[in-house]
């Protein structure tokens, strides 16, 4: 179910066939199908065709149909999970995580309709603010959660009344594709399209006028990127980039109770979430404590091949990214002082959780967001210290603050210059409550009924009354 593309309805060869290298082992687990640019325009016009016909379709037909696409991911979870694994290196338990949390979103957005709002009314007149679908949507899908990040593109477009033209990213197609395979049996020709490629598409449905709407998940660079693309025929877009999130430690905090969050925070997925804990702040009175607590955590892990069960921690994606990563650990050992370092696997893209103190502030791994197991614990005096590092970056995604006091927490937490902040607790993504970045981070809504309106047009009616 995962070696077709998905265009206007039917299940066909790719032009070319192309590698997908399981993480684990640096080795090919299966040869997947790409499009050329030729199939990227069959599947362009069949969006065009399909497009006034879906956004014909009810609100309640749109919903059942992402309902019965959830069942369908639902009933075939654990396969849906093992490809996640081999095809982007996580853990079988975060894999199950993430098509659990898909299927979640999936029967989420079908539930929610867009209303008309009143904006005036009396007896002489009514205005009202009405919202139609964009059109044709291309989401851009990056590797690290690659089902989800789709879902969460898919489901508000669709149940909008959009057609989705999907794109994953070159190194995870396989998921992808596995749910083009189910979407198939459940959307019209042409509502859901599902394009693997090997990085020319991306640009050409970003350019192209026959797409409406991109939607972007991905690094600031490819962020730039689409803005370039797309500025020609001034379509809508919705960018979710790179973040650098910090995390403040208050002299206040029960180092033992919040240790563990603050290592899954940085850690899972083996460090490769947008919205992870990249860098520690903490109050220095409390510095060694931390340390301690997050090199015993360190110390328990399991890095391994995220097949195996005793594996805590998988590899990173890629030997690009292990590379990036191992000249960020070169350049910090000479800085700072490695508090801790896990062992891991000679073979495939591995590296060590490991927890690295007192880096100056012009360390690659405390500027750059590095996408690894790696936790800069960095030391502050005073709070007003603390919340200047903490905004001296151009990312601004998440950041979160630690304290035995709510209240200070959440004084602390309005001085952060960022889209989304938490106060004692990391990780927390309810659907219902909208997400953005600010400044390099992205621009845009994700989530929520806000996250729905990102694909539609507002229309003012304007009506005189007798």
């Amino acid at each position: 179910m995962h070696d077709k593309l998905l265009i206007d309805g039917h299940l066909v060869p790719g032009a070319t066939m192309a590698p997908v290298i399981n993480p684990a082992t640096g080795q090919t687990i299966a040869m997947a199908p790409r499009a050329d640019a030729a199939l990227a325009q069959q599947a362009i016009a069949a969006a065009r065709r399909a497009a006034p016909l879906w956004a014909g379709t009810s609100p309640d037909e749109r919903g059942a149909a992402l309902e019965a696409l959830a069942t369908a991911v639902e009933t075939h979870a654990q396969e849906i999970a093992r490809l996640l694994t081999r095809e982007q290196g996580k853990t079988l338990s975060e894999a199950l995580g993430e098509v659990e949390g898909s299927v979640a979103a999936l029967r989420y957005h079908a539930g929610l309709r867009l209303t008309p709002r009143v904006l005036k009314s009396s007896a002489q007149e009514m205005v009202v603010e009405q919202r139609y679908p964009l059109g044709v949507v291309a989401a851009l899908v990056p590797w690290n959660y690659p089902l989800l990040m789709l879902v969460l593109k898919l489901a508000p477009a669709i149940v909008a009344g959009n057609v989705v033209i999907a794109k994953p990213a070159p190194t995870t197609p396989l998921a992808t594709l596995m749910l083009g395979a189910l979407a198939a049996e459940i959307f019209p020709a042409g509502v859901v399209q599902v394009l693997a490629e090997t990085g020319e598409i991306g640009p050409l449905l970003v350019a192209h006028p026959g797409v409406d709407h991109v939607s972007l998940t991905g690094s600031t660079a490819t962020g730039r990127k689409v803005l370039n693309g797309a500025a020609d025929t001034l379509k809508r877009f919705t960018l979710e980039l790179g973040g650098n999130d910090a995390a403040i430690v208050l002299e206040d905090a029960d180092i033992g109770a919040i240790a563990p969050q603050l290592f899954v925070g940085a850690t899972a997925n083996a460090g490769q979430v947008c919205l992870g804990i990249k860098r520690i702040y903490v109050a220095r009175g409390k510095a060694d404590e931390l340390c301690e607590a997050l090199a015993a955590l360190t110390h328990q892990a399991v890095t391994g091949d995220g097949m195996n069960p005793a594996s805590t921690l998988g590899p990173v994606h890629n030997a690009a990214q292990q590379g990036r990563l191992h000249a960020m650990i070169e350049e910090a050992r000479t800085l700072g002082k490695v508090v801790a370092e896990g062992a891991c696997p000679a073979e495939g893209f591995f590296i060590p959780p490991m927890v690295i103190r007192d880096l100056p502030d012009h360390a690659r791994l405390v500027q750059e967001e590095q996408f690894g197991p790696v936790i800069p614990v960095l030391p502050f005096d005073d709070v007003d210290e603390a919340i200047t590092r903490a905004n001296a970056s151009d990312y601004a995604l998440g950041g979160s603050v630690w304290s035995g006091d709510a209240k200070r927490g959440l004084e602390v937490a309005a001085r952060l210059r960022t889209g989304l902040v938490w106060v004692n607790r990391v990780f927390d993504l309810p659907f219902d409550v909208p997400l953005g970045g600010a400044r390099h981070s992205g621009m845009g809504r994700h989530q929520g009924i806000e996250g729905v309106e990102e694909f539609t047009q507002t229309r003012i009616v304007n009506v005189a009354l007798g």
